[in-house]
Parts: C-alpha cells; sequence; structure tokens
C-alpha cells in the first residue's frame, strides 16, 4: 500500500475467510467482505474511496471497529465485485 494509503494490511483469520464465500455454516450468509486494519483517525468514507481506488471495484458498506490490535474495517463488496478475486490480487490465498 502506498504510503497515503488508509488501508494498512489485510486482516485474515478463518473467519475472515469465511466472509469472502459467505458460506452457510457462519453467522453472516451474505458473504463477499473483505476486512482490513486501517489507521486509526480513518473515516468510512475514507476506507471506502481509498479500497475503491486500489482496487478498482465498488464498495457497498464499510464496518468499524477499534480492537486492542488496532482499527479494522469490514468491507463489503457491492454486487458483481468479488472478495475472493481481490483475495487472491492480495495473496490472502
Amino acid at each position: 500500500m502506498p504510503k497515503d494509503s488508509v488501508l494498512i494490511h489485510p486482516y485474515v483469520t478463518e473467519k475472515t475467510m469465511n466472509f469472502m464465500s459467505g458460506t452457510p455454516t457462519q453467522k453472516f450468509k451474505d458473504g463477499n467482505k473483505l476486512e482490513f486494519l486501517v489507521t486509526r483517525d480513518a473515516t468510512k468514507a475514507e476506507i471506502k474511496a481509498d479500497f475503491e481506488s486500489h482496487f478498482d471495484v465498488k464498495v457497498e458498506k464499510v464496518w468499524t471497529r477499534i480492537t486492542k490490535n488496532g482499527k479494522r474495517a469490514t468491507i463489503k463488496l457491492a454486487e458483481g465485485y468479488s472478495a475472493e478475486d481481490i483475495g487472491m490480487r492480495i495473496g490472502v490465498f
């Protein structure tokens, strides 16, 4: 990521991997989501704009939460875009 980016790096766990595909066993069945560690002062609008410009996709919604490890953003992609494709491009798989 460029130095001026609000995105730090992808946050990858077994749960976030399930977010990508939307497996039926997970709590949120709609899937197509990615999770990133972001700068603490980043707003949802900044996260959305930065993600869209880096990956040439449309973002439907952004959720954020602050944890002891930093601020995390869950990014849901708009219909027609695949979180699995983005995951392949950034080396999550």
